[in-house]
């Protein structure tokens, strides 16, 4: 859709077929007939570069019309869909590395992917390392064999930022991929393809599906870029059902109210808890006093549900376990991105590798759904009594 309507309206349009349909319907489809032999083979023959009903696994026009929406949310060339967000990191990293390569990787990244980089990206002989989340030290970092720059911006858990056109020309300088997990951003707050990066990566199942009942990661790349991704897709059998596919478009129509909500709602919420004296610091690149607010408010159009309290020293994880137990409306829980308020206690010991958080008070992670926010700050309020005790 042209570039002269704002996101929030192209998302409204985008990934449906013009045939009438508002809401693109599910198409459940495994096997699909063809008319003559010469029909099935031109088909197969032309699958790999063109987008063709060919078999339910390459896709359908569900997963089709999500492919769309996806591009035209990220500005990207082409997209794919996979079971879950750390499935996309995980073929991500897979199509573009072969052993001897090396790649780093943000210390502010999805925790599970150290695991994986540990566990799995070890047994297939590819190198990793890991660099500061803002990106400073990548420079001293990359070896001769580095083929990929993996970040997250906001990182994970406490939002730090970092100058990603710069890190583009970085890693394109030395013949690098810039991947970038873009599900802080969701392709509307942040674009990371328009920053310069090669890769974005976002798990559909936050803010996209936008109503916790939904599992996905998409991938969103460059012309440049999608080749080896579409391969390894393919070759990994991964894809999504049609009924997911529709679950993810139909969260996508309103994302940009949700998203609108969430963020004044923290907003709100965040300063409440700047005022508040167990609490010595509130943790969103959209706060002034954040150190990454500058680089945030260059490159986003605006914040979302989450932000993290850091504690006031003396409040300890034992203390914040017993708020966590004392709240009404905060759900404990791991996601974020639904239209419910969530918490959950960060141990950011064995989140961060070359970030020194030594010393440092208590961390808790918070998103803030689409409750009124004047109800979220009396069950704070109460729930913050339990420190006392």
């Amino acid at each position: 859709m042209e570039e002269r309507y704002k996101p929030g309206t192209r998302l409204l349009r985008a990934g449906r077929p013009h045939r009438g349909w508002v809401n693109t319907p599910v198409t459940r489809a495994s096997t699909y007939i063809f008319d003559s032999v010469r029909q099935w083979r031109d088909t197969r023959a032309r699958r790999d570069q063109e987008r063709l009903l060919s078999y339910g696994a390459r896709g359908t026009d569900s997963t089709y019309a999500l492919e769309d929406a996806l591009v035209e949310l990220e500005g990207g060339y082409r997209a794919k869909m996979y079971p879950t967000g750390q499935a996309a990191i995980a073929v991500v990293l897979l199509a573009y590395l072969k052993a001897g390569d090396h790649v780093l990787i943000t210390d502010a990244v999805y925790e599970p992917v150290r695991r994986f980089c540990a566990e799995q990206l070890s047994r297939w002989g590819i190198e990793f390392s890991y660099y500061r989340p803002d990106g400073s030290d990548l420079p001293d970092r990359i070896r001769p064999n580095t083929r990929m720059i993996y970040a997250e911006c906001p990182g994970s858990l406490v939002y730090e930022m970092m100058d990603l056109p710069a890190v583009a020309e970085l890693a394109h300088r030395h013949d690098c991929w810039l991947a970038v997990d873009n599900t802080w951003g969701s392709g509307l707050l942040y674009r990371p393809l328009t920053l310069g990066a090669d890769i974005s990566v976002t798990a559909a199942t936050k803010y996209l599906g936008g109503h916790a009942d939904v599992m996905m990661g998409t991938v969103v790349t460059t012309e440049r870029a999608w080749a080896p991704l579409e391969r390894a897709t393919v070759d990994m059998g991964q894809t999504v059902g049609a009924d997911d596919a529709y679950l993810v478009l139909r969260g996508m129509r309103s994302m940009a109210a949700r998203l609108a909500m969430h963020g004044r709602h923290a907003l709100r919420v965040a300063e409440w808890l700047q005022g508040r004296a167990e609490v010595a610091r509130v943790l969103c690149p959209a706060l002034p006093d954040d150190p990454g607010h500058a680089l945030w408010k260059r490159d986003c159009s605006g914040t979302n549900g989450l932000l993290s309290i850091e504690f006031a020293r003396g409040i300890t994880d034992a203390d914040v376990e017993r708020m966590v137990d004392a709240f009404g409306l905060f759900g404990l829980g791991a996601s974020w991105g639904g239209f419910e308020s969530l918490c959950v206690p960060v141990n950011m010991a064995r989140a961060r590798t070359v970030s020194d958080w030594s010393g440092r008070g208590a961390i808790l992670r918070l998103h803030i759904g689409l409750e009124d926010p004047e109800d979220l700050l009396a069950d704070l309020d109460q729930a913050m009594a339990a420190l006392k005790r």
